[in-house]
């Protein structure tokens, strides 16, 4: 029983009504109106009473349709999910139309799924009351209202075991875009059906105006720290952001008066195709031109769509310095060590860090002098992150990587077009890139003759003009050099330029070989076994004083990078909980408590080797109190092996014993 027009009516009556109707041509008083008109429409187009089967079209049109209304489906898909979360098990079906009738989607149990299967109600079927009869979707698109149906208030028979309620969707203007219902068995009508699909209907309308206002602001702003101008079809400024503003340094009606296409020579404003699939075009380096000024920037243009149709055009850029920023963040050009991350006890190491850290308070050039391996990076990151520069970007480059004909295109840049192969927008050089922040050239030493006087101009002037060029741009940043080599020398070899020499000899840092600072061995290594320790805490080991006696004999060439990759093959290759001085050095080959370098070995008084491998075992068995088992364990070797050298140099175990270091 459904109250209707203030009066309790049974799905009886509505029976008498609709056979009045249908087998004699008159309207029941009690009719509701909207309902009366639809019937009439419907025997005034032949409407079949006894059928009321939906029709699908073709796959094509379907396609169509589809594509036409995804907008208005993600929107309310879901919103009708979780509508159909609420009335899961009551039996009901949800259904989203576009203004047509046309059936977008379909939502329902096993159960009402094939009741509606069996009445073609389903997607891809045109719902209208002209096609299948008058129903609520049918009434709410051609009437725009809210309506409840039940019973024989559909016009065609098959629709009798029905109950229906829907609401129209009404897009940003007030136009019917689409409807949505809820369908189920006619027995089991409830009062709040309407109210239900009313609600989703207005939520579906909230959405739409949300997501309208999104995507003008999306397409309007997209970022506040880029500079955005709306143009018109004319291609004239209609609106532009206060970054734009201060970017360009002038205001919108000044740029109104201009062709925006003749600010921004760079872009194919022709290319119609594009712009109506809605595709932006983005250079990363180009240049707007105005006012007789040339402003290097990244830009996209954007075309803005209404109904599929171009209406004007969005155009976001932002000055080189910001698309710098990023590339810097992604490509690693950044300090990560500070001086918190120098270890050192030696007092010679001390006095060079705290010179260091003098150096980080000015912006003068300076020139850091050291054997490979000693951590010329390492203070170079320091000293910048100790600058007031630390914010900024650190481009560190390996002079002696870069090919000799691109070290000017990889420092300075190049502009599109200056050389066969180049890429088509140019490219920012490292110096560039450097800009408000610090470039550490590597390997100065082995920068090309021919490129060193070209270097020393940007070093005094601070400005470069890239490969292909027409002008300087000015940089605000500090230059660190290093070197292995002794530039002095180097100079009186003519193989440096002496102006260039004292153009980076403002500062200079020298970095103290490890073999003058034994105190740091010690420290050293214990810092890189602790790195070890903590990174694998199943498998953690100690050092011993025989270890750190052993790492002190050796010069250690390779200074710093030598003995941290000494440290980590030790640690991987010791079978106990001590490492072993027994395991060969990485470049020699040799164990570095058994072999020593020449100058090792004038350091121990001109022993032999048999001498020197005799102390080493000796010592190793004072530390173990004599137990050959501990210590040909912490050796590395078997117990048989340092049975045979016990034997060989005449060692007496049983005098040690006991003898713990």
């Amino acid at each position: 029983m459904k109250k209707q027009g203030g009066l309790m009516v049974t799905l009886e009556e509505k029976k008498h009504w609709w056979e009045e109707y249908t087998y004699h041509g008159r309207i029941h008083e009690n009719v509701p109106e909207a309902i009366a008109i639809s019937w009439k429409k419907c025997r005034q187009a032949n409407v079949d009473p006894f059928d009321g089967r939906g029709k699908r079209v073709s796959e094509a049109i379907l396609d169509s349709i589809l594509k036409e209304n995804k907008w208005l489906m993600e929107i309310a898909e879901p919103i009708m999910q979780n509508l159909f979360n609420l009335v899961m098990n009551s039996h009901f079906l949800l259904v989203i139309t576009d203004s047509c009738g046309y059936i977008l989607d379909t939502i329902g149990d096993t159960d009402v799924n094939k009741k509606a299967e069996n009445l073609r109600f389903e997607r891809g079927m045109l719902w209208s009351d002209e096609e299948v009869g008058s129903n609520a979707i049918g009434i709410a698109l051609d009437q725009n209202l809210q309506i409840q149906m039940a019973g024989a208030d559909h016009y065609c028979l098959t629709h009798h075991e029905w109950t229906c309620a829907a609401a129209p969707i009404h897009g940003l203007d007030g136009q019917v875009v689409g409807c949505i219902n809820i369908s189920g068995n006619a027995e089991e009508m409830h009062c709040h059906s309407l109210g239900i699909v009313a609600a989703a209907a207005f939520a579906i309308e909230t959405q739409i105006r949300q997501r309208h206002s999104y995507d003008l602001m999306y397409t309007a702003l997209n970022s506040s720290s880029d500079g955005i101008i709306l143009l018109d079809l004319d291609f004239r400024s209609i609106w532009m952001n206060e970054a734009a503003k201060n970017i360009l340094g002038t205001s919108l009606d000044e740029l109104g008066r201009y062709d925006f296409r003749k600010i921004m020579t760079e872009f194919n404003w022709e290319n119609e195709e594009r712009w109506k699939s809605g595709r932006p075009s983005s250079r990363t380096d180009c240049k707007l031109k105005l006012n007789d000024q040339i402003f290097g920037c990244s830009a996209s243009v954007s075309p803005i769509l209404s109904d599929g149709r171009v209406t004007g055009f969005s155009v976001s850029f932002n000055k080189l310095e910001a698309l710098f920023k990023t590339v810097n963040k992604v490509t690693g050009n950044h300090a990560s060590y500070t001086f918190d991350d120098i270890y050192f006890k030696d007092p010679l190491m001390g006095r060079t860090l705290q010179m260091a850290q003098k150096y980080a308070k000015y912006d003068g050039c300076i020139l850091i002098e050291g054997e490979s391996g000693t951590g010329k990076e390492l203070f170079a990151q320091a000293i910048h992150n100790a600058s007031s520069r630390s914010e900024g970007p650190f481009v560190a480059v390996n002079s002696s990587s870069l090919p000799r004909d691109l070290v000017e295109s990889e420092l300075f840049g190049y502009e599109r077009g200056a050389f066969t192969g180049a890429l088509k927008e140019g490219k920012p050089g490292k110096f560039e890139l450097a800009d408000h922040g610090t470039i550490f050239l590597d390997e100065i030493g082995e920068m090309p003759l021919e490129f060193q006087a070209k270097l020393l101009r940007v070093a005094q002037l601070h400005s470069v003009q890239r490969l292909g060029g027409k002008y300087e741009k000015k940089l605000d940043l500090r230059i660190i050099v290093a070197t292995n080599r002794n530039l002095k020398e180097e100079v009186l070899q003519k193989r440096f330029r002496e102006d260039l020499y004292f153009r980076f000899n403002v500062l200079k840092l020298n970095i103290p070989p490890l073999r003058e600072r034994p105190e740091d061995i010690a420290c050293c290594a214990q810092r890189f076994l602790n790195h070890f320790n903590d990174r694998y805490p199943d498998q953690k080991k100690e050092i011993t004083e025989g270890f750190i006696r052993s790492l002190q004999a050796y010069d250690w060439p390779g200074n710093v990078r030598e003995l941290q990759n000494y440290i980590e093959k030790t640690f991987y290759l010791s079978q106990n909980t001590f490492l072993s001085d027994q395991i060969p050095l990485v470049d020699s080959g040799e164990p570095v408590g058994l072999e020593q370098t020449e100058k090792t070995r004038n350091r121990k008084a001109g022993l032999t080797l048999e001498q020197i491998e005799t102390e080493n075992i000796m010592e190793m068995l004072k530390d173990c109190g004599g137990s050959v088992e501990l210590a040909a364990e912490r050796l590395a070797i078997s117990r048989a092996a340092l049975y045979r050298r016990l034997k060989k140099y005449g060692i007496n175990t049983r005098e040690l014993r006991g003898k713990t270091v």
